[in-house]
Order: C-alpha cells, then sequence, then structure tokens
C-alpha cells in the first residue's frame, strides 16, 4: 500500500475537500486525485462520495481511516525508534503549541533548546489548545504545549508545567471596576468577551457561573487572548485573563471567595516513540515545572 496514498486520503477525510488537501500536500489536484484513483484500485473499494461539491466518506472509506492513522503511525514510530539509536539529538521536531503559551511561556525555553541544541529543525504549530490535542492524538504532532483538558483521552499523557491563575478584568472606566465589592451575579448583567465556547478556558469559566445558577451575557467570543484583553481595555465588555497579562490597560474585579485557574503543560501519544529531540524539550519542561515548585 502505497504511503503517500494514504498521506492523500487522510487529507481529503480531514478538509472535506481535493483542493484543500492538494493544497496541504503541496500538490496539484489532480495529483491528488490519482493517488486516490490508485488506492481505490488497489483496494477495489470506493473510498469517497463525491455529490456535487460535497465529499464525504463512504462506509469503506470510514473503516479504512482509523487504519491509516494507525498505519502512518507506526511507520513514524519505527523511523524514529531507529533514529535514536544514533543518541543524536537531531532532525525534525513538530511542537504544537497555542498562541497565548507560545507568546508569554515557550521564549526562553525556545532560546535555551535551539541553542543547546542547532541541529534539530524546530516545525512550530501555534494552534488553538483543543486543536493541537488532536494533531497530538493523531500522531502530526509529536509535544502540545497547550492548556490541558479537564479529563484526557487513554492514549494520551498530560504533564502539567505551570498553574494559571485567572482573573475578572475590565477596563478602569468600566462600572464594574469603579465599584468595591461586586458579586458574581453583578458580573452576569454585563456584557462579556469570551474565548470560543469550545476552548477549555470557556468551559472553566461557564462551569463557575453554572455553579451559581448564574449564565453569563457573552456578547463576543474570539480565541485569542491579546484580541479580548484588547476589547476589555476599551470598555465594551468584562472578561477573565491569565493574571500574567494584567498591566494598566485592564483592572483586576474585587470579586471575594472566587479563585480561577487553569493548567498549562504538555501532552504526548502514550503509544508512540517519541524522537531524542522530543525528549531533550521534555527534559526542559520538566525543568521549568520542578523550579516552578521550588519557587
Amino acid at each position: 500500500m502505497d504511503i503517500a496514498n494514504l498521506h492523500a486520503f487522510i487529507a481529503i477525510a480531514e478538509t472535506g475537500s481535493f483542493s484543500l488537501a492538494a493544497e496541504q500536500l503541496h500538490l496539484t489536484q489532480p495529483a491528488v486525485s490519482k493517488r486516490i484513483a490508485g488506492l481505490e484500485q488497489q483496494l477495489d473499494v470506493r473510498l469517497f462520495d463525491r455529490l456535487g461539491r460535497e465529499i464525504g466518506l463512504t462506509e469503506a472509506g470510514r473503516a479504512l481511516l482509523p487504519r491509516a492513522y494507525r498505519i502512518l503511525g507506526v511507520l513514524d514510530d519505527t523511523r524514529r525508534a531507529l533514529t535514536n539509536l544514533s543518541g543524536e539529538i537531531s532532525g525534525r521536531l513538530t511542537l504544537a503549541t497555542s498562541h497565548h503559551i507560545g507568546l508569554h511561556r515557550l521564549p526562553p525555553l525556545l532560546r535555551a533548546f535551539t541553542r543547546a541544541h542547532p541541529q534539530v529543525a524546530l516545525d512550530i504549530q501555534f494552534l488553538d489548545s483543543e486543536v493541537a490535542y488532536e494533531e497530538v492524538l493523531h500522531g502530526r504532532a509529536e509535544l502540545a504545549v497547550i492548556t490541558l483538558a479537564p479529563e484526557t483521552r487513554e492514549s494520551v499523557r498530560a504533564t502539567l508545567v505551570w498553574n494559571d491563575p485567572l482573573d475578572f478584568v475590565a477596563a478602569p472606566e468600566h462600572p464594574l471596576a469603579r465599584k468595591e465589592q461586586i458579586s458574581l451575579a453583578d458580573v452576569a448583567q454585563h456584557p462579556a468577551v469570551f474565548p470560543g465556547g469550545n476552548t477549555f478556558t470557556h468551559h472553566i469559566v461557564r462551569r463557575l457561573f453554572e455553579g451559581q445558577g448564574l449564565t453569563p451575557n457573552i456578547g463576543m467570543s474570539t480565541n485569542y487572548l491579546e484580541t479580548i484583553k484588547m476589547m476589555v481595555s476599551i470598555g465594551i465588555a468584562w472578561s477573565v485573563l491569565p493574571r500574567t497579562m494584567l498591566d494598566e490597560q485592564v483592572t483586576r474585579l474585587p470579586l471575594p471567595g472566587i479563585q480561577l485557574d487553569r493548567q498549562l503543560g504538555y501532552i504526548l501519544h502514550s503509544e508512540r516513540t517519541l524522537s531524542n529531540a522530543a525528549r531533550a524539550f521534555m527534559a526542559l519542561l520538566d525543568q521549568q515545572r520542578s523550579q516552578g515548585q521550588q519557587a
């Protein structure tokens, strides 16, 4: 079974489009179509239903998809295991991370890593934590440094590195910021800007409100915390931000008795062999975790 054909099959299954798959694989659309035709001929089954512009997996395609992931995963695992025998820390390290962590937590670690291991080619993918989680799950990234999910699947191993306190914030001139003491019910009456509903941070904050029988008034949403901070700073909404982002542009709201935090760390696939480069980067993250515990 041709590996290039399997890559094309997975790309189409994930994007739902031959043209998008071609773009992702840096191929022409006819070349992608040829690969799928070859795979279908080899397996003697139709893998995709083509109804106008809609592309969907057939029953055979749905059966092949998890097996295709496993086949490519085993090949990658074998390649890494053989490469590791040399003991060298080199090659490509595909690292997924969220924008916030990549901007505010990783730069010192990345600087130290690239200086210590110049032979490693870093492929850093900036993704939402939830998307990065899937990249590791399907073997497209060796490591992901993200906001950790409240519950982790069996095949994913998660390690806490940083505890990230969250604060309710508003612009200094916002009505909530001018009160000496407020309650969660007061906050719920004003418009908010939140991370998207699919994010781990959104779920953390929403659970707090639901625990008191309240519903936040979410007027806008974006997954970029820097954008949320800007929108809060101009006074149109309140939000919840990591404490590390607070400055004179936003004011911390006084909510006695309420403590929120999220856990930041790294995840890996527990059934995959890691490259020497990934192990070296994990060692830096573990060192960071130890320093934080001692502080």
